[in-house]
């Protein structure tokens, strides 16, 4: 008894179905969103012209068209430089001054919202998805060269198989093997602290948040400090600068009045929290200024990254225009 061949339309659905994971595999590859977006519809525009040349006796369609996007994503990051996080790119300051000048955007590796990463439906393996879309892993990510890196996301996190990522890569399991050990070298030793991986609704991450929006809008020092590890660390791309500790983080913010009347709203960004942080415009009315990420470790916020410039994209993040 044979099984017929799927027919095209149901595998145009089945394509348009893997979209979703495959901005998620574009996004750790390239580490930007526009990027990212820019190589899925590539990848989407080269699968449905060559969509009836698949052959599904030799391999899935999933594995088909991640060899299509690792493609690609490989050929965006020919010549490319490295994307990274302030904390990659200098010593830590001792204070608010020397900002310095604004380093090109694509110096920095971008937010994600968690609708456009987190596809899974099963608790286990969100936990998984959240784990590997973290923004400290992202960045850890491209510090690999763009086949290592490809090699350990299909083989450690999309769980491709040996052979299905020889495929993909268009080289033998033995290649497969020996990258994805140096990959894994590699990232040990640069791996990011582990965060704590809750759900957005989970009680204890909605009261630190809570608490965290209540005591940055009351312009709280006190209350703010309280809610930061000592060893703390806040960064605000696109500058190089950022700054470690609590106490050095609190004098900052009792130094300077820029945000006492910013207002925050929750959302959810690289698997983890995250803000929307509005400034009054010149006539008071609250505008977009910028998205925040938390890392949370132990109960108390590890680090902030405020995303400065970032306004125009609130929409993704299901925040509105005005809180």
């Amino acid at each position: 008894m044979t099984t017929s061949a799927p027919t095209r339309h149901a595998l145009d659905d089945e394509l348009e179905s893997l979209r979703g994971p495959l901005t998620g595999y574009c996004y750790r590859m390239l580490g930007a969103a526009a990027d990212a977006d820019d190589a899925v519809q590539e990848t989407m525009l080269r699968a449905t012209r060559s969509l009836d040349r698949f052959d599904p006796r030799r391999a899935r369609l999933t594995t088909w068209v991640h060899r299509i996007a690792t493609n690609v994503c490989l050929d965006m990051l020919r010549g490319a430089g490295r994307r990274a996080l302030s904390v990659d790119l200098g010593p830590a300051s001792d204070g608010p001054e020397g900002l310095g000048t604004p380093l090109p955007p694509e110096r920095f590796v971008e937010p994600m919202p968690d609708s456009r990463l987190i596809t899974a439906t099963d608790p286990a393996e969100v936990i998984v998805q959240r784990e590997s879309v973290r923004l400290a892993f992202v960045a850890a990510l491209q510090a690999l060269s763009p086949r290592e890196r490809a090699t350990l996301v299909l083989r450690d996190v999309l769980a491709f198989s040996a052979q299905e990522s020889a495929d993909i890569l268009g080289t033998s399991v033995p290649a497969v093997t020996s990258a994805l050990q140096r990959a894994r070298a590699r990232l040990e030793a640069s791996r990011p602290a582990p965060d704590d991986i809750a759900a957005p609704e989970d009680p204890a991450q909605h009261d630190l948040l809570r608490r965290y929006i209540a005591a940055f809008e009351a312009h709280d020092v006190a209350a703010l400090t309280a809610l930061l590890r000592e060893d703390a660390v806040t960064s605000m791309p696109p500058f190089a600068w950022w700054m470690r500790g609590a106490a050095a983080i609190a004098r900052l913010m009792a130094a300077s009045d820029a945000c006492a009347r910013d207002r925050l709203l929750p959302t959810a960004i690289n698997g983890g929290p995250g803000l929307g942080q509005y400034r009054p415009d010149g006539a008071g009315v609250l505008q977009p200024f910028a998205l925040v990420l938390l890392e949370v470790r132990g109960g108390l916020v590890a680090q902030t990254v405020t995303f400065l410039g970032t306004g125009a994209r609130f929409a993704e993040f299901g925040l509105p225009a005005h809180p």
